[in-house]
């Protein structure tokens, strides 16, 4: 049994927990958070045995395995780096940390301490994202792709009021591009890998973050895909893959769960896949393996950098 506890007591806590509990090796006994309070109160609501306010007492603690880090993006990487140097395992929200070389320094304490690092990136360990590039083939050569994730958070309102709200803040690694831009770069690095070039352009909002932006990322041999992200405003748009031979369209880019390949010769054919409510059971999933068997992250990180790699360069470009 792999025993954890979560930091950070936000929405998406909450959503792990329901996927940890799909997972049967998986027991989260624990919630952190730095107000007792809070701490207390998350742990009642949600069923867990205990609550710490104390970090540096639950990371030494014998009875917890390993955390799920779902704090401000700005704080990841020195609860992560805690973690590792008390031997535990780690699941860790998106963005893992908001830079390329933060995560390569992480990775490699890990692999030194013999503990797991992985990033909770959803749609990566989603099959969806598998058996849409399945379906690539049928399309011919590709041309162009458009991703996009487009969802007003309740929280800009604060923004305008003139509060200071984590997810805005430039000085947490706030923004549009980390929170939702994150999943459409996850995606085309998955799907089509690594880009040549990036153009980018974003749309700066009180407080300094970035609340909406556009990239156009450009690949070998003619092949060009462009990513749509904001927090300011709302889409229900259709995410869409072209080839010379025919479209392909699925409805969310973090969570795909169906899909319809329209090729020039009149043929339609429409895909379903896992349809979960919740997708983050496989990420979960995912790292309880590799910590029951001292798996290999080499794949999960190389992807993790290519990502942070591209975010990096739309941040560079704007």
């Amino acid at each position: 049994m792999i025993r954890m506890a979560t930091i950070g007591t936000s929405t998406i806590t909450r959503s792990f927990l329901d996927a940890a509990a799909a997972v049967p090796i998986v027991a989260v006994t624990t919630a952190y958070s730095r107000d007792a309070g809070r701490a207390a109160d998350f742990a009642a609501e949600t069923g867990l045995e205990s609550s710490a306010s104390d970090l540096d007492a639950l990371l030494s603690s014998p009875d917890i395995d390993a955390v799920y880090i779902a704090s401000p993006n700005g704080a990841h990487g020195e609860q992560v780096r805690g973690a590792i140097d008390a031997g535990k395992h780690v699941l860790v929200e998106k963005p893992a940390v908001p830079t390329s070389a933060e995560f390569v320094d992480l990775a490699g304490a890990a692999t030194s301490a013999g503990v797991i690092l992985l990033e909770a990136m959803r749609n990566c360990y989603d099959p969806g994202m598998a058996d849409l590039a399945g379906l690539l083939p049928q399309l011919g050569t590709l041309r162009r792709a458009s991703l996009a994730y487009c969802q007003r958070s309740a929280r800009y309102d604060k923004v305008l009021a003139g509060e200071r709200v984590n997810i805005f803040d430039p000085a947490m690694a706030g923004g549009a591009l980390l929170d939702l831009g994150v999943y459409t770069v996850a995606a085309m690095v998955a799907l089509f890998g690594e880009p040549e070039r990036v153009v980018a352009w974003s749309i700066p909002i009180p407080g300094g973050a970035d609340g909406a932006g556009a990239a156009l990322a450009v690949y070998a041999g003619g092949f060009v895909v462009d990513l749509s992200y904001s927090k300011i405003t709302a889409s229900d748009r259709v995410n869409e893959i072209q080839g010379e031979l025919g479209t392909l369209t699925f409805e969310h880019v973090a969570q795909p769960t169906s899909a319809r390949v329209s090729l020039l010769d009149g043929t339609v054919s429409d895909h379903t896949f896992d349809g979960r409510s919740n997708n983050m059971v496989h990420e979960v999933r995912r790292f309880a393996d590799l910590v029951d068997t001292a798996g290999d992250t080499s794949a999960d990180h190389a992807r993790t950098l290519a990502t942070l790699r591209v975010v990096e360069r739309i941040q560079s470009a704007v």
